[in-house]
């Protein structure tokens, strides 16, 4: 992301000015980048956030939430989210003005009474109806889908990301690459048997026919 973002801007700069620049893009900078919420609540709050896994150290309710037939991730992020969460999720508007509850540093500090408020109001019913409640909140959510889930999402199936590629003794379906290039299509040749290119990797190499001939008698290759 950082070098596209960064091929882009160098791509810009030499169009309006005529100066060409490198773009140079540390993985491990990149990963730093994304840590900054923790790392300066770290450094200027005085302490760091505890782990909390998919749920956020400062912020109330956020995070994964178990339905009648799976799980759901929501995220309130105000407090206009939060009273709508209150009244048409859990349906009682009451709830957002426990003092316990009336602020996000409140919800925070009592985290484990508000998520066992959520469980409870969320469990009663099914993922897909949960998410309809939620949206009609307008609070941030969606499913959490499990792998078998993901392989049969309908984006997938309905943006055609699926190919069907040969191997030795068949054939597998497989993704085609994200990035998508008008009038460019992805090549997905067939996956080659162990040993397919061998011999004319070897030539590239500058090995003669009477080498690959001794290599392929001592079963080398």
């Amino acid at each position: 992301m950082y070098a596209y973002s960064g091929v882009l801007t160098a791509l810009l700069r030499r169009a309006t000015t005529g100066v060409v620049s490198a773009v140079e893009v540390s993985l491990f900078e990149a990963l730093a980048e994304w840590m900054g919420a923790p790392a300066y609540y770290t450094r200027y709050g005085g302490r760091q956030p505890a782990r909390s896994g998919a749920r956020h150290a400062t912020i109330a309710p956020y995070g994964p939430f178990a339905t009648s037939d799976g799980v759901v991730l929501l995220a309130v992020q105000n407090d206009r989210e939060w009273r709508s969460l209150c009244r048409v999720v859990l349906g009682d508007e009451a709830i957002a003005d426990d003092p316990r509850f009336a602020t996000n540093s409140a919800r925070v500090a009592h985290r484990e009474a508000l998520d066992d408020l959520i469980s409870a109001g969320l469990a009663r019913s099914a993922t897909a109806a949960a998410v309809e409640v939620l949206d009609r909140a307008g609070v941030a959510s969606a499913r959490i889908n499990d792998v078998e889930s993901f392989l049969d999402h309908p984006v997938l199936a309905g943006r055609h990301r699926w190919r069907s590629v040969s191997v030795p003794g068949g054939e597998i379906a497989a993704l085609r690459p994200p990035a998508d290039l008008t009038g460019v299509e992805p090549v997905m040749g067939p996956v080659p048997a162990l040993g397919a290119h061998t011999e004319a990797v070897l030539r590239e190499l500058g090995r003669s026919d009477a080498e690959i001939a001794t290599l392929r008698g001592k079963s080398v290759i």
